[in-house]
């Protein structure tokens, strides 16, 4: 019994190690992107050694993927959530709402959860390895916006309206590494859903009533 709580210890102190090196990896991918960090710098700020590192990940890139990955994968997951709710009289503002709710959110918040999302704004640029493990997930957010896109353009074709969708992350992406987006993060959250709702909508909408 005492060798199983010592190794269940173990195994907590060595989760815990892990959160902070991908933490810590995720802050510095948000500020410099992946050319610009080092395993030194990493390993200080998340307050373990280069050991740590070879331990849990392998390498100083398989780390760089693997907090790639979560910040992804806890965007889309966010994103899905928002857009799963919308029922079948959703409008295209709540659609836009539900779609930038998570840069909305992670710009008010500011700190890790800003990070958090310019890691993934860089990695939409330039994506990483494990962007094919998580399609089913960027897939499942695209449909999940045509759904109520589709109801409310009903003359648009889907391959328009999968442009338009695409073009809506692109803009957020662009907001979280901009000097705009910094200057949005000093509002408060009403604020920035004031100023940024009506933009992601109009992307959606379009200047095109029907398929071209």
């Amino acid at each position: 019994m005492v060798g199983a709580k010592k190794t269940d210890l173990r195994r907590e102190a060595g989760q815990r190690t892990r959160d902070s090196l991908q933490t810590a990896a995720l802050e510095l991918l948000s500020q410099r992107g992946q050319e610009g960090v080092t395993l030194r710098e990493i390993t200080d700020r998340a307050g373990a050694n280069v050991a740590a590192v070879s331990y849990h990940f392998g390498s100083l890139k398989a780390l760089c993927d693997s907090a790639i990955e979560l910040a992804l994968e806890r965007y889309l997951d966010a994103q899905l959530l928002e857009l799963n709710a919308l029922g079948s009289d959703a409008t295209l503002q709540d659609v836009a709402v539900a779609f930038a709710r998570p840069m909305m959110r992670a710009l008010a918040a500011g700190g890790q959860d800003l990070a958090m999302m310019r890691t993934v704004a860089r990695v939409g640029i330039d994506p990483p390895e494990g962007w094919d493990r998580l399609a089913g997930k960027f897939d499942r957010s695209r449909r999940e916006a045509l759904r109520v896109l589709t109801a409310n353009l009903p003359g648009v074709g889907e391959e328009e309206l999968i442009f338009r969708t695409r073009c809506a992350a692109g803009l957020l992406n662009w907001l979280a590494l901009a000097p705009i987006g910094t200057e949005l993060a000093a509002l408060s959250a009403e604020r920035i859903e004031r100023q940024l709702v009506p933009v992601v909508t109009g992307a959606f909408r379009g200047d095109a009533p029907a398929d071209r």
